[in-house]
């Protein structure tokens, strides 16, 4: 092993271990992998940031742009609204919501994908009275496994293809992946319809979340202020001051039984005027002594208090890019920045009511929050968060949904035609989106996940450094050792297990730019067709079951779902196991040796 293989591989064990600890988010870990591998001399100055110009990087953007589009012009609630069924069977309505999650990745975004039918499943389980948790885990894999289906249907098919033109003149087209991926997509969807449900910790399924991960009414109380309250004369302001001073959250005032929910910061308290407000028992008794108030007959039962014709009570998920992310509520400034009220936190199915403006957001968390439906839309879409409850929110001009959906099928006909490259064609469609005002001007760059165009732009010329230092030729080797002589087709399931492993525990894009030329190698060392390792690569890169941080949708769900990190390996192993045994005989007779 020469000095640049050690360092390379040195290089590449860093980012792994980066990755799988996730204390930095996997786009700086990609930056970071790209300087050192600068300054350790592996990749050339002259090359780092060659990966930003890549084609793959912009097709990946115009993707991104296309499925805001679609989801702002109403074209997926269509979609869903004739295809979702109402049964009263588990499997059915499971297997509906998961095959629709399916043929939506399939040429979207697949975590936009999930995102748009989360809220439709959680209210499928209400109304079957089940957990969301049964549901939400099969959504998630049905989401991923429908990106196998095209080029477009995730990032890493787009890195596949993208390499595969560089190393041998020509990239896969949109439909290259079809015939493998839509037999997996297929098989994956009933095994999670009919079995995958049933794997899911009893104790995550006998929870009716999310209703029972805040619980809020036992917090929501009524004080008013008495004849000789200290609270007599003073302002909103130092209201304020004295609920953050005993942690707890002001909500509204009722004055003259009029209710109003978002008082001026200089009203001044009256006697018999009535503050709402959401704490917990021993932060409640602390305010009511500071202000001499008295709290007014039963706790509140409904959430009918805290609702008006301007202000609503959402429940709504923390993104993995959200910018609540790692920050403390209290630092964030939700009230005069967004005109939100932080009302409750779940994590991991348990509710976190105490000390909320110290609380530090995670991906996943679940948050319970007033908001101005004036501003509610562009609220969510600045602070990165997805509502878990019907989708009653405008996002954008709803009635041009045709429009879009055309666009994206003459894009996708031309290039299937050979009249426009991939590339072109998606960013004309893109563009069209822009220019009819689907996707406005101002939401261009919020459409696109900056962090994954930055990951793919770094990891392409470190990708590269693993061919020219000869790395995957070493890696190459070790997998046909494994093999031992056996036939070919079991070098291929060898590589495509051990890059199904890989993407279980770092990024599935910085996967498939670390497996495909490892994949090229093995194939040139066995002097085979090289699109059949290429495939492997394509499928174990996108197939992320067995933790959360695998894959967007599967940290998603972890709140929502109130799953713990160990809940997925007891679906997604088994479902690993099968695709590993559909997708090698799939992937040998499309593609043979």
């Amino acid at each position: 092993m020469s000095a640049d293989q050690a360092t390379i591989f040195g290089l590449m064990i860093f980012l792994m271990a980066m990755f799988v600890w996730g204390r930095w988010r996997y786009d700086i870990v990609a930056i970071a992998g790209l300087l050192l591998s600068v300054l350790l001399g592996v990749v050339s100055p002259n090359d780092a940031f060659a990966g930003f110009s890549n084609a793959a990087v912009i097709t990946v953007a115009a993707v991104l742009i296309i499925s805001r589009g679609l989801d702002v012009s109403g074209a997926i609630d269509l979609l869903t609204s004739i295809l979702l069924p109402k049964v009263k069977s588990m499997t059915l309505q499971l297997g509906s919501l998961t095959g629709i999650a399916a043929v939506l990745s399939a040429f979207m975004n697949n975590v936009g994908a999930l995102a748009l039918l989360m809220p439709a499943t959680i209210e499928a389980a209400r109304e079957l009275k089940k957990s969301p948790s049964l549901f939400l885990m099969p959504l998630s894999f049905g989401s991923i496994l429908g990106g196998l289906v095209t080029l477009i249907g995730t990032p890493p098919n787009i890195i596949i293809a993208s390499f595969r033109g560089e190393a041998l003149g020509e990239p896969y087209g949109m439909f290259d992946f079809t015939p493998v991926g839509i037999v997996i997509m297929v098989v994956g969807v009933i095994f999670l319809s009919l079995v995958g449900w049933r794997l899911v910790p009893k104790e995550r399924a006998g929870k009716s979340a999310p209703d029972e991960l805040f619980e809020i009414d036992a917090y929501v109380a009524e004080l008013r202020v008495g004849e000789n309250s200290k609270a007599i004369g003073i302002s909103m302001v130092d209201v304020r001051d004295a609920a953050a001073e005993a942690d707890v959250q002001i909500a509204g005032l009722i004055r003259r039984g009029k209710r109003n929910l978002r008082p001026a910061q200089g009203t001044i308290l009256e006697e018999k005027d009535i503050l709402l407000l959401e704490a917990g028992p021993d932060e409640l008794d602390l305010f009511t002594h500071a202000l001499d108030l008295e709290i007014v007959g039963e706790i509140e039962k409904t959430r009918a208090l805290f609702s008006s014709d301007d202000v609503q009570l959402i429940e709504a998920v923390v993104t993995e890019d959200s910018r609540l992310v790692g920050r403390a509520m209290a630092e964030l400034r939700l009230r005069s920045r967004y005109h939100i009220n932080i009302l409750g936190v779940s994590r991991s199915g348990r509710p976190i009511r105490n000390h909320l403006r110290h609380v530090v957001a995670k991906t996943g968390d679940i948050l319970l929050f007033q908001a101005d439906s004036e501003t509610l839309s562009n609220s969510m879409q600045r602070l990165g968060l997805l509502p878990l409850a019907g989708r009653r929110l405008s996002m954008g001009q709803r009635d041009q949904a045709w429009i879009a959906a055309g666009l994206l099928a003459s894009a996708v006909a031309l290039s299937a035609a050979g009249l426009l490259s991939l590339t072109i064609a998606l960013t004309t469609a893109a563009l069209g989106m822009v220019l009819l005002n689907i996707v406005p001007p101002r939401d261009v760059y919020t459409a696109i996940d900056w962090p994954v165009i930055v990951l793919v732009a770094a990891m392409i010329p470190i990708g590269g450094a693993l061919q020219t230092t000869g790395a995957t030729e070493l890696v190459a080797t070790q997998i046909l050792s494994w093999s031992g002589g056996l036939p070919a087709w079991v070098a291929v399931a060898l590589l495509l297990l051990v890059t199904m492993t890989l993407s279980d525990v770092m990024n599935n894009v910085a996967t498939a730019v670390v497996m495909a030329p490892v994949g090229l190698a093995v194939a040139a060392a066995l002097g085979v067709n090289p699109d059949t390792f290429l495939m492997a690569v394509a499928v174990g890169a996108s197939c992320a079951f067995l933790t959360p941080i695998g894959h967007k949708n599967n940290a998603l769900i972890l709140g929502p779902g109130g799953y713990k990190f160990g809940d997925y390996w007891r679906m997604g192993l088994p479902l690993e196991v099968l695709i590993l045994l559909v997708a090698v005989p799939m992937i040998l007779t499309v593609w043979p040796l």
